[in-house]
């Protein structure tokens, strides 16, 4: 035994051992090599607080529209499956766009390390571990996510919402008691109703023209997309789009918008059933900039609601548009629009080069979470780039957002159970000076080739060339639109200016006679016949027409410097002063009205 251990001990010594001992060390040491440490079971406290704190509890908190409050661990432990589930799936937190066609920002998508940590912590049972690992709760400002805003707007009446059945689109106008130009850097709504309010979409409204869809003033009206009447000279420039949790967005400098006196602003509303009947009565607060803006961004629609005649069924029914940028230009913003049979949504560049250039693509579309998606940084297009939409529709028995069942056979339109195809863009134009009208020309000879009797796409095609100073030009695609529609007062209006603009008076006043016949209280028409009469030399007739005018705008600096200036041809200087001061007492800093006054003064001292 000695002999033989003290060989066995002499062999391991030189490195030379028996099989079996070789063999039971090899594995002694793989063992030791494979160990790894158990990992540890997350925790609500150290792993999942910080996740639902960051991307969850903007929405999911009381007084928002989260239907379930997530700012502790014992709402969290008592949701953890459906946690679970709807990040899984990813449709919590709500994002529709594609990764990678498109980078934005504010883009809330949890990571796969994340998701994988709620998925385990449920598993593990939905610990709450150590307190000492739990983060503050966060806390949010109460109110105005902005402070206090500068303007107030509180809607007249309110709406109300039945406990049940489809959600509803209402608009709500209101008008901002503003006397001076002022600039809008951010706006943001306060619902009135906490959780029934989606989102919201804010129009500037210069022409009033959405007062004429009420049934009596202030009431509102229903519906989920809005035709209102534009200027060449007032193009649509932002999305003023707005969703509860989500901080406003805050216009870069020189990004500001325009609000004038008189103008109206449109809240689109989405509105949801809550099981209760709500009434709605929002509120806008508005957030201003002394400096003017610098920067003139366009906003460019993509639609072909024109195409849209889905057959019952169909599981794939598509609708395209183009259109060709006449300049450089940079893309900072997006907005798909579609209604429920909306499936698939890509937007797209073609550059000179032939190379795609991804502006977005959603594969799962969802009204419910449509946004706005401002781009991480602006997207640079060449000149001569066409930008494209692509929408894909499912009429079928299989969308489960399907309203009808059976499917029926659905056409454009603006109620929910109409269809539409949009794809807008937030497009700022490169180069010197403002160049809006420039690309919205291209925007509106789109519209000819697939809408060649469009009376509105001629209207507005005909105001650019008058805005853009080719009234010539203008004078033929005005009267082909008026011959499409003679019943529209617009038309007449605008052919009427390109009538003035030429020199012909005459045909001016009958046209602006007929744009009033048919709107008696349109107040642009009757402020182009003053301006008609007058140069025309009849100056009691102007006369009459400017005192309508200020009866419904009295705010309207430019309506007393005009009218002031006809009553100075008119040999009445005191009542031309009287006129001068008013506009002053509305903007003190205005030049013209100071040296007309002082004008007037002197005419006034010689009489």
């Amino acid at each position: 035994m000695r002999t033989g251990g003290t060989n066995l001990w002499l062999r391991m010594a030189k490195g030379i051992a028996p099989i079996g001992v070789v063999i039971g060390l090899t594995l002694t040491v793989t063992a030791a090599q494979n160990t790894k440490p158990t990992p540890e079971v997350p925790t609500f406290a150290r792993d999942i607080a910080p996740i639902l704190y960051q991307h969850c509890s903007t929405c999911h908190r009381p007084g928002e529209s989260g239907p379930f409050s997530l700012l502790s661990y014992a709402d969290a432990r008592k949701h953890a499956q459906k946690i679970a589930a709807v990040t899984s799936s990813r449709a919590m937190p709500p994002w529709l766009p594609e990764p990678g066609y498109g980078e934005f920002a504010r883009d809330p998508r949890l990571s796969d390390e994340e998701i994988h940590l709620i998925s385990e912590w449920v598993k593990g049972g939905a610990q709450e571990g150590s307190l000492a690992d739990e983060p503050p709760a966060p806390k949010f400002v109460e109110g105005w996510q902005l402070g206090p805003p500068d303007l107030i707007l509180e809607a007249q009446q309110p709406a109300t919402v039945r406990a049940s059945g489809p959600d509803v689109f209402w608009n709500f106008i209101f008008t901002p008691a503003v006397k001076t130009t002022r600039y809008v850097s951010a706006i943001e709504i306060r619902p009135g109703a906490p959780g029934v309010v989606h989102h919201a979409n804010v129009y500037v409204d210069r022409a009033r023209s959405a007062r004429r869809q009420e049934s009596r003033p202030g009431a509102g009206f229903p519906g989920m997309d809005l035709k209102l009447v534009r200027s060449a000279f007032d193009l649509d420039t932002h999305f003023l789009f707005w969703k509860p949790g989500n901080m406003p967005w805050v216009e870069p400098e020189g990004f500001a918008w325009r609000l004038e006196p008189g103008d109206d602003l449109v809240l689109n509303a989405h509105l949801m059933t809550m099981g209760v009947r709500e009434t709605v009565k929002p509120s806008i607060g508005l957030y201003f900039t002394d400096k003017p803006p610098t920067r003139f961004p366009l906003l460019v629609q993509l639609e072909h609601d024109g195409a849209l005649d889905i057959p019952a069924g169909e599981r794939d029914f598509v609708a395209t548009d183009r259109l060709q940028l006449p300049m450089d230009a940079d893309v900072l913003a997006v907005y798909p629009h579609a209604h429920y049979l909306g499936h698939i949504i890509e937007g797209y560049a073609t550059l000179p080069s032939g190379e795609r250039k991804w502006l977005i693509r959603i594969p799962q579309w969802n009204p419910k979470w449509q946004a706005v998606y401002h781009y991480n940084a602006p997207v640079f297009l060449p000149k001569g780039s066409v930008i494209s939409m692509r929408w894909h529709f499912d009429n079928s028995e299989a969308n489960p957002r399907n309203p009808n069942h059976p499917p029926k056979r659905v056409r454009s339109g603006n109620q929910s159970t109409d269809e539409m195809a949009h794809l807008s863009f937030q497009i700022l134009p490169r180069g010197v000076g403002d160049r809006r009208r420039e690309l919205e020309e291209a925007v509106m000879r789109r519209q000819e080739e697939k809408y060649p009797h469009d009376y509105l796409a001629r209207v507005w095609l005909g105001s650019l060339m008058l805005s853009r100073l080719n009234p010539g030009g203008a004078v033929s695609v005005l009267e082909e639109a008026v011959q499409f529609d003679p019943k529209q007062p617009e038309g007449h209006n605008q052919l009427a200016t390109a009538y003035m603009a030429v020199g012909r008076t005459r045909e001016a006043i009958a046209e602006l006679g007929k744009a009033l016949e048919l709107q008696p209280d349109y107040v642009t028409a009757r402020y182009n016949l003053a301006k008609a009469h007058a140069k025309a030399g009849q100056l009691d007739k102007a006369r009459e027409d400017y005192l309508k005018v200020l009866a419904a705008f009295p705010e309207s600096v430019q309506a007393h410097n005009d009218f002031g200036e006809l009553l100075m041809q008119m040999g009445e200087p005191a009542l031309a002063l009287e006129q001068f001061d008013m506009a002053l007492a509305i903007d003190p800093s205005n030049e013209l009205a100071r040296r007309e006054r002082d004008l007037a003064l002197r005419k006034t001292a010689d009489h």
